[in-house]
């Protein structure tokens, strides 16, 4: 494919009132949800979902995300640091991060609530639980427990992660990792954005609530405003450091479309002790 990608002054797209417009009605037309019978088998069991979803592509669906160290520089070289990747699939985040640091510089936890992602982890040539150890975890519990003491991490990252969850359970879900941060310690999040080009393809009948979707596969997918992140990783007690929307223009020059994307990308640190 011959696509480029651009940003427009700084991390922003110019959208005209017309692009605006335009994405309001596209929301408003693919608002009906399914069935009810369905509705209700999408809601529960997302951890099923996900589970075919990794029996069936393993690890070839998603890449490596090598983009991380320019989005998130905290993750570079420095110094001896725990970190916690929430909903490490196959590991896409878990081995560009150990790949990069120093030998024993840098311990990554990885979880997932899918059996079958965390067992594709486990299987890959540089996991070794003496650098990093993958479990699996349903973090939209509302009791949360992890083999990780409490206060001990430096960073959390959610990528792409907490929009897989039903709506009402990401604020606890939020709060509960918190807690797994060691004062001073960040979450690093980067999450799909209200009227990124997903939302406006879904068809109608796929709308589970306000924003929130199914895609065909039965996986879940929710897209976020900044005012809605705030508020819940403030309500969990964590203080601002980046709360940003970025805008892309991706470009396919050989059938010359137009693809806007959108992402909100956050970091919220635990306050320390003397704050």
């Amino acid at each position: 494919k011959q696509w480029y990608q651009r940003r427009v002054r700084g991390d922003q797209v110019e959208w005209d009132e017309e692009q605006e417009t335009a994405a309001r009605a596209a929301v408003a037309k693919n608002s009906d949800g399914p069935p009810e019978d369905l509705q209700t088998d999408l809601l529960c069991n997302s951890w099923e979902k996900w589970d075919r979803f990794y029996g069936i592509h393993t690890n070839r669906f998603f890449k490596d995300r090598n983009w991380l160290f320019t989005e998130f520089q905290e993750l570079r070289e420095g110094e001896e640091r725990r970190l916690l990747e929430v909903g490490c699939g196959p590991g896409n985040t878990i081995f560009p991060i150990l790949e990069q640091a120093k030998e024993g510089n840098v311990f990554v936890y990885g979880c997932d609530f899918s059996p079958t992602a965390v067992e594709i982890v486990q299987s890959h040539d540089l996991y070794n639980e003496e650098r990093c150890k993958a479990f699996v975890c349903d973090i939209s519990q509302r009791e949360l427990e992890m083999p990780i003491e409490e206060g001990s991490l430096d960073f959390i990252t959610m990528i792409f992660v907490l929009s897989a969850l039903n709506p009402g359970d990401m604020a606890h879900c939020i709060a509960n990792l918190a807690r797994y941060l060691k004062p001073g310690g960040q979450i690093l999040f980067r999450d799909y954005g209200r009227y990124d080009l997903a939302q406006l393809r879904f068809k109608n009948g796929r709308c589970l609530s306000e924003n929130f979707y199914a895609r065909g596969d039965g996986t879940k997918v929710y897209f976020f405003t900044q005012e809605e992140l705030d508020g819940m990783f403030t309500g969990a007690g964590l203080v601002k450091i980046q709360n940003i929307v970025d805008r892309r223009l991706q470009v396919n020059r050989a059938r010359k479309l137009k693809m806007y994307r959108i992402w909100i990308q956050c970091k919220y640190a635990k306050p320390e002790l003397n704050e």
